[in-house]
């Protein structure tokens, strides 16, 4: 997503009548295509143990089918969104949508995780290209004295998306295979594609930014090669040859991004940036929430599902409370970090995530929800917490005209974090876990039933299924122990980290904001919680200037945030 400079626009390019007249139909097209985005974003999640049990998957396929769609999502938001501002917005929301279809389509169909991975990654690809075009055309098509209502229902719909999501997929899984999870999108990203043909406005910047292919691609490298790293080691071994290269080329690759970054004229993401304490602490800050977030929700609905015995939907609705305790939290935190500081509150919030991951050590075969409940209430609650000064210490780093830039880089993170969560939380519980069953497996078992059993925990249930009732059960008990314990050596890790975190944030987040940086109010902390949705998308906040305002309303004077028209996107032009 950009609002970087563009040029002032003149009274002539104000916003067709036309287009006005049926801008409330555009937006529904708008949300609509942002829906689609987060529900494939988070519709997986619960469907985790099905695959496991459908397609033979391994840990680390479970674990890829999630970070794919992350990987690619981050690694290419910031040249998606440059592209639609240079080739025109409404194209590169049509070609997304195309995309997004296509891999739906190819993975409803899917026989085996390699290609179910791989179409995970064409969605992500395609979600790339929707997520920035929907803002950039909204506030476009609407004047200012509207759009903070339509910013409004833009971000509920990306909050009510979080919750229906995984819902809707557990009563699909409830009655139809795993690919009728992919298959229900398709009639949605259909009306959206031709609703959006005939009703979205074409809309660019008029100054056509510069891409940066050369940055997305060492970023796309430097991230998947370590994601891949953290993913295979459990099976392949932390010191083997493939894993070890997989760090260093991830690693090559992020230092070659940083060099060229520093280098190029108009850069992806200034590196310059992180000498400023606010935005690399909000930076780091923000990927460990979403890692907690993330590996959470990969762990729990495998436990919920795996040895708990609750079904896709019950699980779901399980998770469901997370939505009302985070919006009753999140408004609370401008004026608890204008009355004790930023740092402070962004460090208690992830000492709470801190505690709500170690009291998930309390878990065992057999758990009471209420418990879990409490845990997921306080690590939510932690996370809330965070969130709002997090993305308000970003934002007020980077100069207006870059706003666009720094919104992008908080949106990246949320992905980053998602991925390395999966990957980190989900290779520390698979560490042990492999060793634990294959002690427990018969001598005379067939080698393909001992993989399955020794690469995940679904694999061990079905193998057990299969044996005489004394030692499936024996089967079953170890593995279930053994997932157990894999949880509690991940939980106290990340336990560790998020308390290491909020003494880094202390120590280096500023107590206050810059003045007039968003996320000071009540209602731009409701409004990234709601953006939240259980994925990631840039804070916007509806007070904003963009161009054209000023122009319409006859005034050439700074805004209320100090953004003037020539620090934002291109004006809306007629169909």
């Amino acid at each position: 997503m950009t609002f970087d400079a563009a040029t002032d626009p003149t009274p002539e390019e104000a916003i067709d009548p036309r287009v006005h007249a049926r801008r409330w139909w555009i937006l529904a097209v708008l949300c609509l295509s942002l829906l689609i985005v987060f529900i494939g974003n988070s519709s997986l999640n619960v469907a985790i143990p099905t695959l496991a049990r459908d397609l033979d998957a391994t840990e680390s396929q479970l674990q890829w089918v999630i970070a794919s769609y992350s990987l690619v999502f981050a690694g290419l938001l910031f040249t998606t969104g440059a592209i639609g501002d240079r080739f025109g917005r409404k194209g590169a929301l049509q070609a997304g949508l195309v995309i997004f279809l296509a891999g739906c389509v190819a993975a409803t169909f899917s026989t085996s995780m390699e290609l179910l991975i791989a179409c995970r990654a064409v969605m992500g690809l395609g979600a790339a290209l929707i997520m920035p075009c929907t803002l950039s055309i909204l506030v476009n098509v609407f004047p200012p004295e509207e759009r903070t209502k339509a910013i409004a229902i833009w971000a509920s719909v990306t909050g009510a998306a979080g919750a229906i999501g995984p819902v809707a997929s557990g009563f699909v899984l409830g009655h139809w295979w795993y690919g009728a999870v992919f298959l229900v999108n398709i009639p949605f990203i259909t009306l959206a594609l031709v609703a959006g043909f005939f009703l979205v406005p074409k809309s660019r910047d008029p100054e056509q930014g510069k891409l940066d292919p050369l940055g997305a691609l060492l970023s796309i490298v430097g991230l998947s090669s370590i994601v891949f790293g953290l993913i295979e080691a459990p099976e392949r071994g932390w010191g083997s040859p493939i894993t070890v290269g997989s760090f260093v080329v991830g690693l090559v690759a992020i230092v070659l991004f940083v060099m060229w970054e520093r280098r190029v004229d108009e850069p992806m993401l200034d590196m310059a940036y992180f000498r400023n304490g606010a935005f690399s602490t909000g930076v780091s800050g923000m990927i460990l929430v979403f890692m907690a977030m993330y590996g959470v929700m990969f762990l729990v609905t495998q436990y919920f599902q795996l040895i708990l015995g609750y079904t896709p939907l019950g699980t779901a609705i399980r998770f469901l409370p997370m939505a009302p305790i985070m919006i009753i939290v999140a408004p609370l935190t401008p004026r608890l970090s204008a009355r004790f500081g930023a740092n402070r509150t962004v460090s208690f919030g992830l000492g709470l995530v801190g505690v709500g991951l170690i009291m998930f050590r309390a878990l065992g075969v057999e758990a009471n929800y209420l418990y879990i409940l409490l845990c997921i209430a306080l690590l939510v609650s932690g996370i809330a917490l965070a969130m709002s000064p997090l993305t308000a210490g970003i934002m007020a780093a980077v100069p207006p005209r870059r706003a666009g830039a720094g919104s992008a880089a908080n949106d990246s993170t949320r992905e980053i974090g998602a991925a390395l969560g999966v990957a980190v939380m989900g290779s520390l519980a698979a560490s042990g876990y492999g060793r634990a069953v294959a002690d427990a497996l018969p001598a005379g078992l067939a080698s393909s039933a001992r993989d399955a059993a020794e690469s995940s925990l679904a694999g061990a249930i079905a193998v057990a299924e299969k044996l005489p009732a004394e030692v499936g059960n024996h089967v079953v008990t170890v593995a279930s122990e053994a997932f157990v314990d894999g949880l509690h050596l991940a939980v106290t890790i990340g336990a560790v980290l998020a308390w290491i975190a909020a003494l880094l944030v202390l120590r280096f987040l500023p107590a206050q904001v810059a003045h007039g940086a968003p996320g000071q109010s009540a209602l731009d902390a409701i409004e990234d919680v709601l953006e939240l949705g259980i994925a990631g998308v840039e804070p916007v906040f509806a007070d904003q200037t963009f161009p054209g305002d000023l122009a319409r309303e006859g005034d050439a004077g700074p805004s209320a945030n100090g953004r003037r028209p020539q620090d934002a996107d291109g004006p809306a032009v007629s169909d």
